[in-house]
């Protein structure tokens, strides 16, 4: 599974266009990954968003939801083509996701310390698909994250994690490139599609960058 260029949503920053149409443009340059994410939606909200987001996604690209489970689970029951969910560490657990979700859902689990690891070495093999790692540079789309990585801290990181690590966290175009060369499995952005004046080209560039771009694998 390669999560490649990944968008993040921000309801803010995708003012006046819309969450649904730069999902649709940007999964029309070549985003193969989306994370819905809108701390403040209910669950209904939750579910209006994400049946229009499948449709506009039409099997192009993983959907995912960050942080809640209940949501995800609500949206499988009622037939959605949602994929998975994104969980932060002090979330729901992986082990609760993978139990109400199944084998073939995907979750994700933010890490960037090695406690973060430690800790995921205690669930079974298989309970949680990939890790977010970062942040990579300072953001301003999530204030209370973790000191910065860098992307010499991202390849540290990536090399003794056993399972796919996504790059998240103030990641910006230019950075695409060195991201997959230090073993980025993916690379999320929120500013760099979300508030980009045209999101599908801005996803072109940056997965003609992604597929040119050899991945390091040590």
């Amino acid at each position: 599974m390669t999560f490649g260029i990944y968008l993040v949503t921000d309801p803010v920053l995708c003012r006046p266009r819309g969450v649904t149409a730069t999902v649709a443009a940007a999964v029309a340059g070549g985003a193969r990954t989306v994370q819905l994410r809108d701390k403040h939606a209910d669950v209904d909200e939750h579910l209006r968003q994400l049946t229009d987001l499948a449709a506009v996604i039409d099997g192009r690209a993983l959907l995912l939801v960050n942080d809640r489970l209940d949501v995800v689970h609500a949206a499988r029951q009622r037939g959605l083509p949602v994929d998975g969910v994104h969980l932060g560490q002090h979330d729901h657990s992986p082990a609760r996701a993978r139990d109400l979700l199944g084998p073939e859902a995907v979750v994700g689990l933010s890490a960037n310390t090695p406690a973060h690891l430690q800790a995921l070495a205690r669930h079974p093999l298989g309970t949680v698909d990939y890790l977010g790692v970062g942040a990579i540079r300072p953001t301003t789309t999530k204030t209370d994250h973790p000191q910065a990585l860098g992307i010499e801290g991202f390849r540290k990181f990536a090399a003794r994690a056993s399972m796919p690590c996504v790059a998240i966290g103030g990641v910006r175009p230019e950075d695409v490139g060195p991201l997959r060369q230090a073993g980025a499995n993916g690379v999320a952005l929120v500013s760099a599609l979300c508030a980009a004046p045209e999101p599908q080209g801005a996803a072109r560039r940056m997965r003609a960058v992604w597929d040119r771009t050899e991945r390091s694998t040590t």
